[in-house]
């Protein structure tokens, strides 16, 4: 039992501290913004319910720290009704309300009465700390660690799978696939590993000579971060080994740039095949999953150092910021779906204010919130469940009461 505890509690930890910063990241950027355009806000918290401390700053905005370490929000002045923002009827109401309590022109701190490009950049402000702080990330790991100097040479072919299959010669040089220029075998293996069964046209410099060829990427079963396994796109290339080169701090920030655009790229990617039924569901995950990633990272680490000498320490921030950039990208392309509770929603309720020169009527908004939010908890309890059977928790708890 000891040692359940103990394992939990290493795959628990790590995830705690990695979701709590991408959820404040993404939260200063809402607040910082607003407060840039001089928003009235009450509180910035750290985590859910009750608080555990608890502090008030000059311009009168609480801090808190809660007891729940799974997120975090901004309150806005005024902002009572989760469910929706006034209507035309209701701003006139609040204003009214404000004014009556805080005197003439109180009411433009509020955010329901800020212009609308305001509001919109407050509402945009929050996933794009996401994407900053990735690239922040990603930056630091080149600055750190260096570029892969590995060429998109191909040093062998293996007979018999996608690549051989294809034409695909030793020597060749792949320069672009479908169309998107690459630098490096990584950037390769990065394209192929989720397009899986998807034509994907290949440019080659064969002795000078430019060629394109169309490739199929065969399915190969790797084991998953998040438990169990899942198909990876292989083509069956070999490519020669080569060190890391180190870069300065311009490149770093450029590489940092390109592989966020990467992930993000990728996840709309593969979301849009899930969408249209090309690839199963089951690789969307949940808490569960995301917990057990980091526990597996965390026992990475500990080979890591193991092997290398590096401190566990080393390792585990390593590893883990890594896990953090890519978690931080996903949260902020989820945040930006055009579902209401979520950033998007309120960009989309914004177009249409936008378009109609009023509010959408506070019903309309409410249904919406509602619609948004029984989507958002049966996408949560789709993933969970997809993360309890790839673990195999039903059947390890079937056979504790068989």
């Amino acid at each position: 039992m000891i040692a359940i505890l103990h394992a939990a509690f290493l795959s628990l930890a790590p995830f705690v501290v990695v979701i709590s910063l991408i959820v404040t990241v993404h939260e200063l950027g809402h607040f910082l913004t607003a407060k840039a355009f001089g928003v009235a806000i009450e509180r910035f918290s750290i985590g859910f319910g009750s608080a555990l401390a608890k502090w008030r700053d000059r311009s009168g905005v609480e801090w808190r720290i809660a007891w729940i370490p799974l997120g975090g929000y901004v309150k806005f002045a005024g902002d009572e009704n989760v469910a929706s923002a006034p209507d035309a009827r209701g701003l006139e109401a609040l204003r009214t309300e404000i004014e009556a309590r805080e005197g003439p022109g109180a009411a433009s701190r509020y955010l329901a009465f800020k212009p609308l490009w305001q509001r919109t950049l407050i509402v945009i402000a929050g996933p794009v700390a996401n994407f900053l702080l990735a690239i922040a990330i990603f930056a630091a790991f080149f600055a750190a660690f260096g570029e892969s100097a590995t060429p998109p040479v191909v040093r062998a072919v293996i007979p018999g799978e996608a690549g051989a299959r294809a034409g695909i010669l030793a020597g060749d040089r792949i320069t672009a696939l479908d169309g998107h220029r690459v630098s490096s075998f990584e950037d390769v293996q990065f394209y192929i590993e989720y397009r899986v069964g998807t034509p994907v046209d290949v440019s080659l410099d064969r002795k000078g000579l430019p060629l394109t060829v169309r490739v199929i990427p065969d399915a190969a079963q790797e084991k998953s971060l998040f438990g169990g396994a899942q198909a990876v796109g292989r083509l069956g290339l070999v490519a020669a080994a080569a060190p890391l080169r180190h870069v300065g701090p311009v490149r770093a920030v450029e590489l940092g740039v390109s592989h966020t655009y990467g992930v993000a790229a990728t996840t709309l990617y593969y979301l849009g095949r899930i969408v249209s039924g090309q690839v199963n569901a089951d690789q969307l995950h949940s808490v569960v999953g995301m917990v057990h990633a980091s526990g597996a990272l965390t026992h990475q680490a500990e080979t890591a150092a193991h092997d290398s000498g590096v401190s566990w320490a080393t390792a585990e921030i390593f590893l883990l910021s890594q896990l953090a950039a890519v978690i931080s990208v996903s949260i902020g392309l989820m945040n930006l779906l055009p579902i209401p509770t979520l950033d998007g929603g309120h960009l989309v309720f914004y177009a249409y204010e936008a378009l109609a020169r009023r509010p959408a009527a506070a019903a309309l908004q409410a249904a919406g919130y509602r619609a948004g939010l029984a989507l958002l908890v049966g996408l949560m309890l789709f993933a969970t469940w997809n993360d309890l059977a790839r673990l195999r928790l039903f059947q390890i708890f079937g056979s504790l009461f068989s």
